[in-house]
């Protein structure tokens, strides 16, 4: 659990093996989702449900991004454990502070966004996306403090534990669809979206005390700090913040096609984030605290190879799964999606999207 691992590739391909055990377990994910509720409007209201929470999320990120957190943190690791725990009391009460604020906004603004996000929903339908969603907020808090733990688990090179996460995450938004959906209806969905990014947080918890980094809140804060954090966050989180607001557009778009149109854009997009998840987000997150190390100590030709490196490996297996996809895309949404509820039309559209 608390092995360090040092060499690129070794973390990359220790990476890519768990991000293909998360994969394979979201998308047992959501072939449950689509064979309980097809491509109707149960799974419509499921997905749209989470645009404002996500976006909430996404503000958050200029206080936990790991691209601003992972330098700073090893910079002033190099000058005392004292410092960095410093650094880390500031940014977990600045974190805490700022989405709690936000989330609390948006519970009270939901009503209001709701009809212009899915204006193709009915009245009822509205309504009950109003609940689901303010039941969601919960999420952003969750995984926004569960970023900043992997931050510092990732500085340090414990990557089994972080890998570890998003199958816990995923397991519980399954319990969600087996269990909590009987007993509680379609907000039974969202009671496993909360469990799941509760058991994200808690089963990095062990390894963080394991590292003795424990955030706490303080009332003394570096503000120079905490304007390098926000300006180190800011391209990352606009760049999810630009894609939060092209899937609202796409969200209030497919709401007004029909029912379905939301669930068929978002099974599409989940299935399309594999090659994502596997081969991306295994090199950055292997890559990246080495380079924040070169950063740091100023190799900046080790830091230029290693970018090349990555980059090479990323586009070399990102061509060849876009290769396959494309070919194979019917037959893949019909293998992994393709059962009870889901019927072939739906499968026809979703492979469309795909």
């Amino acid at each position: 659990m608390h092995r360090e691992l040092k060499g690129v590739h070794q973390a990359a391909l220790f990476l890519a093996v768990s991000a293909a055990g998360s994969v394979v377990l979201a998308l047992v994910r959501d072939r449950l989702l689509a064979s309980s509720f097809g491509a109707g409007p149960v799974l419509d209201l499921y997905f749209a449900a989470f645009r404002i929470p996500d976006i909430v999320y996404t503000i958050s990120l200029f206080f936990t991004a790991s691209t601003a957190l992972i330098p700073l943190f090893l910079d002033l690791q190099e000058q005392g454990a004292d410092e960095a725990q410093r650094f880390l009391d500031s940014v977990f009460t600045s974190f805490l502070l700022f989405t709690c604020i936000t989330a609390s906004f948006a519970f009270f603004l939901i009503p209001v966004l709701i009809p212009i996000i899915v204006p193709g929903f009915s009245a009822a339908e509205q309504h009950t996306l109003v609940t689901f969603s303010r039941i969601l907020l919960l999420s952003p808090l969750l995984l926004g403090l569960s970023n900043l733990v992997s931050s510092i688990i990732q500085s340090h090179r414990r990557f089994l534990v972080y890998a570890l996460s998003p199958l816990f995450y995923n397991l519980g938004i399954i319990v969600g669809v087996v269990w909590f959906y009987r007993v509680m209806g379609v907000f039974g969905l969202a009671a496993g979206v909360i469990l799941g990014a509760l058991l994200h947080l808690l089963v990095q918890i062990p390894t963080l005390a394991k590292l003795r980094y424990i955030p706490r809140l303080t009332a003394v804060f570096s503000s120079s700090l905490m304007r390098r954090v926000v300006t180190l966050s800011f391209p990352r989180a606009l760049g999810l913040s630009i894609n939060q607001i092209v899937l609202l557009i796409m969200t209030a778009l497919a709401s007004a096609v029909g029912a379905g149109g939301i669930a068929v854009f978002h099974l599409a997009y989940n299935l399309q984030s594999v090659p994502l998840s596997v081969i991306g987000v295994s090199y950055s997150v292997a890559v990246f605290p080495t380079l924040a190390r070169s950063f740091v100590r100023r190799e900046q030709t080790e830091f230029m190879n290693i970018v090349a490196l990555a980059l090479r490996h990323i586009l070399f297996w990102s061509l060849f799964a876009t290769v396959f996809f494309v070919v194979l895309r019917a037959h893949i949404v019909r293998v992994v999606l393709g059962a009870g509820a889901f019927g072939w039309l739906d499968t026809r559209l979703t492979a469309a999207a795909f």
